[in-house]
């Protein structure tokens, strides 16, 4: 493979240094080293040249050329739908969930909408296998106009490439495409300098030039070689030679555009009509082509004039000469003939095979309301949802608003558009919607049905403090109208009102909890949902006492409840219960069977948030390497998906390792991130961790400060709770004897309300601290026999430090010594530093001396490499891996292979030797 050679085409002149770097990347390629690049530049500047000479490499290469275009922008999956397309028969290699998404929105068999992301996984392994028999190259030109869909799933899969023997080229106007694209590898392609300008503009002329003209032209080109090519043609020759000049005030692209028009205006009648068809048809079909011309009495041969002229190609595909023909045909046409042309490709499109894209040219080619053509439009929504494809559901229902006839309906469709929108991410389009639904005559149901998009809206882009007042009116509204959905309201306001916290202003959770307090109990047996909200206002209202007996039915017909309705509709809020009832083994298990069920319906936008769940009950039962690697995979699936939360497992996990520095920098962009967004629940979180990190490094004032910030809110009912023990601990370290009472009677309430272990084991722990009532000797253990009921290592290891301590105040040596390295040696297989620090230097006053240990770590592997390591120590296979961390079987095997070698291992079979099931290294260190 060469760059540009003499005897090249003109429209690669003064690009090698594009064409060397593309032939790197396709030679890094054949090596196996997956490669991505975005051509990014100016429309006209010779993105498409680039693509073409990459594909002319294509005798080591299978190809698969996907072409965005603009009328197809509101269709999900279009994009994908070309890439994938010819290797449709590698879809019985793809794992079961993998191959029914696929089958799902391509058509192929019906069932219920797949998660995008399942998708972007299913078009990854796809790809994979199809590049497993022969290097796979993957060409995207004009990926500005892909889909959002297939521009999301094409980043997520350009992210996760890394040892496949694939490469993607995309080429994007400057500014366009979107974040799925913007965050990859980018080229800037920049126009040509003055030199090769003229160069180029001279090669493509057959008469004379007048110097003025061709200094003129090449300065207004700026270079761009297709503006240098295409101005020249619209004028005459006595313009050329003679030296009349041309008005300079558009952009280039607009310039291109007027002379692709211009020229277009010079065909036949006939032939720009039949360019109209191609160009209002996006598939490049040349029979449905035929068809459509056939309907509009136009002949196949009329196509000729615009073929000689570079126009238009017509074979296996129909194909403009760049994307601005196909712009500047349908833009400059009159709209009638827009219409006609559509109602034509309409009648020719099989209603049974492509009912949507019947539905869609109806609907282009319908001037005026016509209830039959909504309706048409309202049943592609339908099934544009059940096969994930969410924006186009909402633009085939914004579309039906402004066809439907009817106002009653017109009001329906367009508060369905909002909702599809909605879900689709297209906030704005969204609230267009709601907005101008409001200037109808609307029902007090409509109304409120408004305001809840508002406050879903509101909670679903920002969570933080907008949507709590918004959901609460909502709520308020939808009472006296649809109280199964005033209940579900009320209960997303909770939700929302306790991310906002202390920042929430209007619609605060004790607000929103003695409104949801006035609903009247439901008709029947409660649902799970009824009891969910019950509990938790009762809970912000009147505390643990009042809330507890109804949590534990809501806890337990979620633990026993199976409908899709619990575990993905109300989410986080599912397990609440569980935590303010100090319930870690069902926590514990409703997350994981949250997490299964994620995993097996492939909702891989809901798979951060069960994560983080699973990384925090792990964090709490000491198990930090299984913890990390659950957050990174959140990571990972958080970066493809584009959600972005706040680090708080990462701060969690941070504050127990003793790990200062890294804290304060977590600590820092979260208060940033919670205070711009609202989310005081956040900031709270800063305060909690920050009061548990400088208990462990025996900094108690600090501690005190921090602790006191956590627990001052009526705003949450969470973190308090969990702050409180920390309060106690540094208050009574700090002689705040008053301090730390209080803190104590306030966690008492909460332990004699829920009476678990978990929670009467802190408060034995904190009595004993402020030794109240009984012995302290006693209390501790009592503490200590509570806590080891509980999977809680850190608070069980806790319990020893502090009666150590308690012990060598009281002269006790030997027994402290017991008690003291039994902390320690539990902190230090934990991996909690400073704790272990603390405990080694009060084992050192009582005369005995602890080794100083480097924990058992995973820190030679980096965290997808633990994960992969971890992973096939269970005994998954690099498929199974693969399907779990979004990359290819190929990339797993990849990983392994440095994993052994680091290790010092050979097999897989070996793992089991030198990692542990909850993925630390068997293999330690003393020092």
């Amino acid at each position: 493979m060469t760059g540009v050679l003499s005897g090249q085409p003109v429209g690669l002149l003064g690009r090698a240094e594009e064409c060397a770097t593309l032939d790197r990347l396709l030679q890094a390629g054949l090596g196996g080293e997956s490669g991505v690049l975005v051509l990014r530049g100016d429309a006209g500047v010779g993105k498409t040249a680039l693509i073409a000479y990459v594909s002319r490499h294509d005798e080591a290469w299978r190809t698969a050329t996907v072409v965005g275009v603009e009328s197809e922008m509101e269709l999900d999956f279009s994009g994908v739908h070309q890439l994938c397309a010819p290797f449709l028969g590698y879809l019985e290699r793809l794992p079961d969930p993998q191959r029914v998404a696929l089958q799902t929105v391509f058509g192929l068999r019906a069932g219920s909408s797949p998660d995008r992301f399942l998708v972007a996984l299913s078009t990854l392994t796809l790809l994979a296998e199809a590049a497993e028999e022969q290097p796979l190259l993957c060409l995207v030109d004009d990926a500005h106009w892909l889909d959002a869909a297939s521009t999301q799933i094409l980043g997520f899969v350009a992210r996760r490439l890394l040892a496949e023997r694939i490469v993607i080229v995309c080429a994007a106007r400057t500014g366009a495409g979107g974040e799925a694209l913007a965050n990859l590898p980018q080229l800037t392609v920049s126009g040509l300098d003055d030199s090769d300008a003229r160069a180029l503009l001279l090669a493509s002329l057959a008469g004379p030039l007048d110097a003025a003209i061709r200094d003129q032209i090449v300065a207004e080109s700026h270079g761009n070689p297709l503006a240098l090519l295409e101005l020249p043609r619209t004028w005459k020759v006595a313009e050329l030679a003679g030296g009349f000049g041309f008005p300079g005030d558009q952009p280039v692209a607009g310039k291109i555009e007027q002379s692709y028009s211009r020229r277009l205006l010079e065909l036949p009648r006939d032939t720009q009509s039949l360019v109209l068809v191609a160009a209002a048809e996006p598939q490049g079909d040349p029979v449905l082509l035929h068809r459509a011309a056939g309907s509009l009495g136009l002949e196949m041969s009329t196509a000729a004039p615009a073929i000689d002229a570079g126009l238009m190609r017509v074979g296996r595909r129909v194909e403009f000469g760049h994307p601005l023909v196909r712009t500047a045909a349908y833009h400059s046409a009159r709209s009638a003939d827009r219409e006609r042309v559509h109602l034509a490709l309409a009648e020719v499109t099989d209603a049974e095979r492509d009912p949507d894209r019947r539905a869609w040219h109806r609907a282009h080619a319908t001037a005026v309301p016509d209830e039959d053509v909504a309706a048409e439009l309202e049943r592609s929504a339908g099934r544009a949802q059940a096969r994930g494809g969410l924006a186009a559901a909402a633009a085939f229902l914004h579309r039906a608003v402004s066809l439907t006839p009817d106002r009653t309906r017109r009001v329906e469709r367009a508060l369905a558009a909002a909702e599809a929108s909605l879900q689709a991410g297209a906030f704005d389009v969204a609230l267009g919607l709601a907005a101008a639904v409001e200037t109808a005559s609307l029902n007090d149901l409509q109304r409120a049905r408004v305001d809840l998009v508002r406050g879903r809206v509101a909670f679903a882009s920002n969570q933080g403090r907008d949507a709590p007042p918004l959901l609460l009116a909502a709520a308020k509204r939808l009472e006296p109208l649809a109280m199964e959905l005033a209940r579900e309201t009320y209960l997303d306001a909770w939700g929302a009102a306790l991310y906002a916290g202390d920042l929430a202003v209007g619609g605060d959770l004790v607000e929103v909890s003695r409104a949801a307090q006035r609903v009247p109990p439901s008709d029947g047996a409660a649902r799970p949902a009824h009891l969910l909200l019950a509990g938790l206002a009762a809970l912000v209202t009147g505390g643990h006492d009042a809330a507890a007996a109804t949590l534990r039915k809501a806890q337990k017909a979620i633990e026993t409840e199976s409908t899709v309705e619990i575990s993905f509709r109300w989410g986080w809020l599912t397990v609440v219960p569980s935590i303010v009832l100090w319930e870690d083994r069902a926590w514990h298990a409703i997350t994981e069977r949250q997490l299964r069920r994620t995993r097996q319906m492939g909702a891989l936008a809901r798979l951060p948030i069960d994560l983080t769940g699973l990384a925090l009950t792990l964090t709490w039962r000491g198990e930090f390497a299984a913890a990390a690697s659950a957050m990174a995979e959140a990571d990972v699936v958080s970066e493809a998906t584009g959600v972005e939360f706040a680090p708080l497992n990462a701060m969690h996990l941070a504050a127990l390792r003793g790990h200062e520095t890294e804290l304060r920098s977590l600590v820092g962009a979260t208060t940033a991130f919670g205070t711009a967004r609202g989310q005081g629940n956040s900031v709270l979180w800063t305060h909690w961790v920050t009061a548990l990190l400088f208990n462990g490094l025996a900094r108690y004032e600090e501690a005190l400060a921090s602790a006191q910030r956590a627990t001052r809110t009526a705003f949450d009912v969470i973190l308090p709770g969990w702050a409180l023990p920390e309060l106690v601990e540094a208050s009574v370290k700090t002689r705040r004897q008053d301090v730390g009472q209080e803190a104590l009677e306030r966690f008492e309430q909460i332990a004699r309300a829920v009476g678990t272990d978990w929670a009467l084991g802190l408060e034995a722990r904190c009595r004993a601290l402020l030794n109240v009532d009984e012995s302290a000797d006693e209390l501790y253990r009592l503490a200590i026999e509570r806590l080891d009921r509980t999977p809680l290592r850190t608070e069980l290891a806790r319990a020893h430090l502090l009666y150590g301590e308690w012990l060598r105040r009281e002269r006790r040596r030997l027994d402290a010594r017991g008690e003291l390295r039994t902390a320690y040696e539990m902190f230090a297989g934990i991996g909690m530093e400073g704790f272990a620090e603390r405990a080694r230097r009060e084992l050192a006053a009582t005369g005995d001396k602890a080794r100083k240990r480097t924990l058992a770590t995973r820190d030679d592997l980096t965290p997808q490499e633990q994960q992969i390591a971890r992973l096939a120590r269970g005994g998954l296979s690099n498929p199974e891996i693969g399907a779990q961390l979004f990359l290819s079987a190929r990339t797993v095997e990849w990983h392994l292979r440095k994993v052994f070698v680091k290790l010092d291992i050979s097999s897989r079979r070996q793992l089991r030797t030198v990692i542990s099931p909850e993925g630390e290294l068997v293999r330690g260190r003393t020092a």
